[in-house]
């Protein structure tokens, strides 16, 4: 039965963080994941996890993908302990085509919070190597990734797409820049050294601020980064003293739950005197517990805060958009190609078969003269009718993949070339010899 690829998930423009986070998988977690859904989804026979802050989705292949998409969205479900209810209606279920079409706009980050955003690339590399490394990528899913990212590549280097875009750094900047009449005098803590918070410390460090205190629960990677930005690295077992100083905090950690709460925060935002604290949450799950929001003189933002900043840029970034949209449909029509081919790949097999048996049956037929020939003559005999059925094989099959436009012509000429080639018209070798001896009569 033909496979069709599938994908089903929610992201930042479905359903908010606070769904997006219990739904989240942590990096190290998606291998095991992905274990226990072979396991307990038998209907998928591919499948990968890609979970970012702005989208969780499962990327499969089944050969019923509706059902597998209700199985994937009850193991979502079972798997993270959240209630159905709780993401039904933030659920999007695409197969086929338009499946496709997303996890191309995903490469390229057509679909992402910052049109542009080079990191999402690299986490959709991320998944399909954790998923081939877990053995749940087959044939649909290395193509199809594979294609996404070839995609990915051709829009950066054929569109501006990814000059000047807006990003969550620059986002954070313009929102401290509410907050905070200078900077020359403000410390900035990093929680966590990821991508995204380098990133943002990197657009704090543009507008001046000197003073930068990085840690990580890796400290090797925190002093890497500290060396690198002129800041200074701390124990991770010991930074919460170091909040009383810190006017701007970047939470980027791996959590399951918020790193602290506001009972803390009272204590903190009391030891400085109620001086104002910018908290940037880049977590998914969050890292900062919403309430602290209440605090006098805490301005606590998610990711989605961010969004909404980086929304009123976006209108710039749109005409190179509709340019790699374009790109996108060009790529999806070869994939669609490919996938079309594979439903002839059974058919294929048994038209070789029927050929090649069909050539050793003549050479039989005719094996007494072809015995009395000297060696290298039997050779170029072998040689002469392999050649001719590889090139009778090659302009047959070569027919059925250009195909037509219309899938039901395809399936029906190949079934029909399949049956005559293999004898399933009922034609029997006596009857191939009677067609031979009408042959010889001319037509």
């Amino acid at each position: 039965m033909a496979q069709t690829l599938f994908i089903v998930g929610v992201n930042h423009q479905t359903a908010p963080v606070a769904v997006r986070e219990r739904l989240a998988y942590a990096e190290s977690d998606i291998a095991q994941a992905l274990v226990r859904l072979k396991q307990k989804v038998a209907s998928v026979a591919e499948a990968a996890i890609l979970s970012t802050c702005n989208r969780v989705e499962v990327v499969g292949v089944a050969a019923d993908p509706e059902k597998a998409s209700d199985e994937i969205a009850a193991f979502l479900a079972a798997d993270r302990g959240v209630d159905r209810s709780a993401f039904a209606d933030a659920l999007y279920r695409m197969q086929g085509r338009e499946a496709a079409r997303h996890l191309f706009r995903v490469g390229a980050s057509l679909d992402s919070m910052v049109v542009g955003e080079p990191q999402i690339l690299g986490q959709l590399k991320l998944a399909y190597a954790q998923a081939a490394q877990s053995g749940t990528v087959g044939l649909v899913l290395h193509r199809a990734f594979h294609k996404a990212f070839s995609t990915a590549k051709r829009i950066r280097k054929n569109t501006l797409i990814g000059h000047g875009a807006v990003s969550v750094g620059s986002a954070a900047v313009a929102l401290a820049s509410q907050i905070f009449d200078k900077f020359s005098d403000k410390t900035v803590m990093l929680i966590g050294a990821g991508r995204m918070a380098e990133l943002t410390a990197r657009q704090l460090k543009t507008i001046g601020i000197e003073s930068l205190i990085i840690t990580s629960r890796t400290f090797d990677n925190a002093v890497t980064l500290a060396r690198d930005l002129g800041g200074t690295a701390v124990p991770f077992d010991n930074y919460k003293p170091y909040l009383r100083i810190a006017d701007v905090v970047i939470g980027s950690v791996s959590v399951t739950k918020p790193i602290f709460g506001p009972e803390e925060f009272e204590a903190i935002i009391k030891e400085r005197r109620y001086k104002p604290m910018f908290l940037i949450d880049l977590g998914v799950p969050r890292n900062f517990d919403e309430r602290l929001n209440s605090i006098g003189n805490v301005y606590l933002y998610d990711i989605d805060d961010l969004g909404q900043v980086i929304d009123k840029t976006r209108a710039e970034r749109e005409k190179e958009a509709d340019k790699a949209e374009e790109i996108v449909e060009q790529e999806l029509e070869a994939f669609e190609r490919w996938m079309a081919g594979l439903d002839l790949v059974p058919t294929i097999k048994d038209i070789r078969y029927s050929i090649e048996r069909l050539r050793e049956l003549e050479l039989g037929r005719n094996r007494g003269w072809i015995a009395s020939l000297e060696p290298s003559e039997r050779e170029r005999v072998e040689s002469l009718t392999r050649s001719l059925t590889n090139k009778l094989l090659h302009r047959i099959l070569l027919g059925l993949r250009q195909g037509t436009n219309s899938a039901d012509d395809n399936a029906y000429a190949a079934e029909v070339a399949r049956r005559l080639l293999c004898g399933e018209f009922d034609l029997d070798e006596s009857e191939f010899e009677a067609i031979e001896e009408d042959d010889d009569g001319g037509i």
